[in-house]
């Protein structure tokens, strides 16, 4: 009898560490979704509302015709500078580079600290041109969280389109070539990368992340290109940003539509909406069906169960089993939600492997 209830402690004991171990990996995973795609979500509900509270036109209903979107003539001569000037933060342009997706899209605003990467999608160099101006148009980016804007940038082949478009014009770049190196080589988002002693003479753009992707950035990878043509916004759309539709009509190939989740500023409205169902479901078991222990004493059956963190917490619970199972994943879900809102970013701000690791700045705005 003592073997035997020796061994059943034991197993107890290994059920509770195996629970324990299973609740850590779990908050661990959650890291790893808050990193990967909540702070892309936060970070593409910033960009669409920045998008909204400028006066720039959508280039998806740009003058449609029978024959769909109107495609902007190219244009020669000299490309106009837009912006001449920006604040810090401003909308500086937005950037499509199709060989991403379709659907990829990103604002870039004026600077490159981590509150513009990690919350508006790019940041324009301050010290480099502007769209249209002869030297260097250059932006820097993610390869990973917040959106990860340039996390496929080892995916592009060189004649890919890297398009810009600002309030009243579009820059259709070409891309040319990469490289990698160290952060200390500034010079690659200088005027004339290639000489930077001499006088720019060509319309460039330069996009700069980090390399390796998935572990501390040691290096840069820089993606460079040139200007092909610039066109009108008023005039539609560049040929690169379209595609034939299903009904025959050129389209523009980006619908410009937010994700579900984007749409929320935070996600403590989902938290409540699950707490309400979890506490309205737990009131009508508790009316209906009241607890299993209430049951079992009123029959007679007072065993003892075997100790277990998520088993307790399921016996807490009114209702019959599959009910109980239900407010336990309402809960759970609720749970694992607050800590992508509030666990995940203090973790980040205070622990400072995660902080080296994530580059996290509180939201402020």
């Amino acid at each position: 009898m003592k073997s035997r209830s020796k061994s059943r402690r034991l197993w107890t004991a290994l059920g509770i560490f195996a629970e324990l171990l299973f609740t850590v990996a779990a908050i661990c995973a959650l890291y790893v979704v808050w990193q990967m795609w909540w702070t892309g979500v936060q970070s593409e509900h910033t960009q669409y509302n920045q998008r909204q509270s400028v006066s720039w036109s959508d280039p998806s209903k740009a003058l449609s015709s029978s024959k769909g979107v109107k495609i902007a003539k190219a244009q020669d001569g000299t490309p106009p500078i837009q912006p001449q000037s920006a604040n810090h933060g401003d909308l500086v342009a937005q950037i499509y580079i199709p060989r991403f997706g379709d659907q990829w899209q990103r604002n870039i605003v004026q600077g490159t600290d981590m509150t513009a990467l990690n919350q508006h999608g790019m940041g324009h160099y301050t010290d480099s041109q502007m769209p249209g101006q002869i030297g260097n148009f250059a932006a820097a980016g993610h390869r990973n969280g917040y959106g990860q804007p340039l996390g496929d940038v080892d995916k592009m082949q060189v004649g890919d389109p890297i398009v810009l478009r600002t309030k009243d014009y579009w820059y259709v770049y070409t891309y040319t070539s990469f490289k990698i190196v160290t952060p200390d080589h500034v010079e690659v988002v200088a005027p004339n990368p290639e000489n930077p002693t001499e006088a720019p003479t060509e319309r460039m753009i330069t996009l700069t992340t980090c390399e390796p992707k998935y572990s501390t950035p040691t290096h840069r990878w820089i993606t460079y290109g040139k200007l092909k043509y610039w066109a009108k916004v008023s005039d539609g759309v560049p040929q690169e940003l379209t595609h034939l539709g299903q009904n025959g009509k050129v389209q523009f190939i980006n619908n410009q539509k937010e994700s579900p989740f984007a749409k929320l500023p935070s996600l403590i409205p989902v938290i409540l909406a699950l707490l309400v169902m979890y506490l309205v479901l737990f009131i009508a078991a508790a009316i209906a069906w009241r607890w299993p222990l209430r049951r079992a004493i009123k029959a007679g059956d007072v065993r003892k169960p075997d100790p277990s963190i998520y088993g307790g917490l399921t016996r807490l619970q009114p209702g019959i089993k599959g009910i109980r199972i239900l407010l336990v994943l309402l809960l759970l879900l609720a749970a694992a939600f607050a800590i992508l809102q509030w666990a995940c970013p203090w973790a980040a701000s205070n622990i400072p492997i995660l902080h080296q690791m994530s580059n996290y700045v509180a939201v402020t705005s």
